[in-house]
């Protein structure tokens, strides 16, 4: 466990605020290796990546043994820390999730507050408490996993809407950094929101990154201290593909 904790500790101290650790998520072991090819410190999966790659929806529609199975591959194929989206948990309790994660090998995880099974989103209250038993489950394992806590408040699941989104984001955010997270990441979020969240939370920052039209500059002005792209890679080697497929002949049910 003493190389894990090391590994958890880099990619902590990877997090900082204005010169954010920039994550081009994987979804199998080549563009794990590909993203390590490419000079990046880091791995982090895309769930809705490994899920449609797997030939199922996002939002824990793919079985948690499928998924892991693949964030196990890809642990195991490259030398760097590996943080893993474990989705709202999969319906594990706090030590239990932190069990499986650290015992493949993950140095962090990303949690989310969406409820996928009633919708909506989990209420703040709980959803900290599990933060804060996997916090205790890591520190009794020894390996100091770096939680990321996904709040959902600008995403379609939220019942917020205009200003009230910022708002529940930032003591969503508060909440979960006093249970223990590492990070919060607010995706659906502007740079302004962002800088918001920034300042009246105090935690790292991680922040969702258009391929199209998204500014990792603007995100650096606004102090996030962690950059993801989610599924955009995996959707553009698709793109890549469907184009190099059309001129070997095939014909477009």
């Amino acid at each position: 466990m003493s190389d894990l904790a090391a590994k958890a500790d880099l990619l902590r101290s990877l997090h900082v605020p204005g010169d954010p650790l920039v994550l081009p998520n994987a979804w199998d072991v080549g563009s794990a290796r590909a993203v390590v090819d490419a000079g990046f410190p880091v791995i982090a999966t895309a769930s809705n990546a490994i899920a449609a790659a797997l030939g199922h929806d996002d939002g824990e529609g793919a079985p948690r043994d499928e998924m892991m199975f693949v964030a196990a591959r890809i642990v195991a194929s490259v030398d760097v820390p590996v943080t893993v989206d474990a989705e709202a948990g999969y319906g594990l309790a706090p030590g239990e999730l932190v069990e499986l994660l650290t015992g493949i090998g993950a140095a962090g995880c990303n949690v989310e507050d969406t409820d996928h099974a009633n919708g909506g989103l989990v209420d703040a209250g709980v959803r900290a408490a599990y933060i804060g038993e996997m916090r205790a489950a890591a520190n009794r394992i020894g390996v100091p996993l770096v939680i990321n806590a996904r709040v959902d408040s600008f995403f379609p699941a939220s019942p917020f809407s205009g200003n009230e989104r910022l708002i529940d984001a930032i003591g969503r955010a508060r909440a979960y950094w006093a249970a223990g997270a590492d990070c919060v990441f607010v995706p659906g979020a502007g740079p302004e929101d962002l800088r918001a969240v920034v300042t009246e939370v105090g935690a790292p920052v991680n922040a969702g990154l258009p391929l199209r039209g998204g500014s990792l500059q603007a995100l650096r002005a606004a102090g996030v201290a962690r950059v993801s792209v989610g599924p955009q890679l995996y959707r553009s080697a698709l793109g890549h593909l469907r184009a190099d497929l059309e001129p070997l002949g095939g014909s477009a049910a």
